[in-house]
């Protein structure tokens, strides 16, 4: 038997207009100060103002910015003799959803000066057209993993 405790996963609620619990997250990780409805109305205007920019359903813009977000590795550090070293490891399951939604929210608030409905538009945009601050942090990650390749025999997950 396992000593370690069982991790039991929460079911993500959907969110309220489109019924896709990817949103629903998304909404969640823009709350600020516990403020959903803010969050649910900035999440759902930035959706229609990126269908409107790329004349495709507010759901499909959402699915292809997430799928040019996605990492496939990612970096842990890990002690070895003395020295902090990066070890890329491929990134599982859930952790793909997490990194890709915090990337995106990260990239649409580090642009100044415009409400945040239209940086998360302008982010969701860039990233269905591979440009952009997620779509650069996935990139950069994916670099740093080839150039830290040597220590990959170091990765025992």
């Amino acid at each position: 038997m396992s000593r370690r405790k069982l991790n039991i996963k929460n079911e993500r609620e959907p969110d309220r207009k489109y019924g896709h619990v990817m949103i629903g997250r998304l909404i969640r990780k823009v709350m600020l100060n516990g403020k959903k409805s803010v969050a649910e109305k900035i999440v759902y205007d930035a959706l229609q103002e990126a269908a409107k920019r790329t004349n495709k359903d507010p759901i499909q813009v959402f699915e292809d910015a997430f799928n040019n977000i996605y990492p496939a590795v990612q970096l842990k550090s890990r002690r070895i003799g003395g020295a902090n070293l990066q070890i890329p490891t491929e990134v599982k399951g859930d952790r793909k959803n997490v990194l890709a939604l915090q990337w995106i929210v990260a990239a649409a608030r580090a642009r100044k000066g415009k409400p945040m409905v239209m940086r998360l538009a302008d982010e969701l945009v860039d990233a269905v057209n591979g440009t952009g601050g997620a779509v650069k942090k996935r990139e950069e990650t994916h670099r740093m993993a080839e150039a830290n390749q040597a220590f990959a025999h170091y990765a025992r997950f």
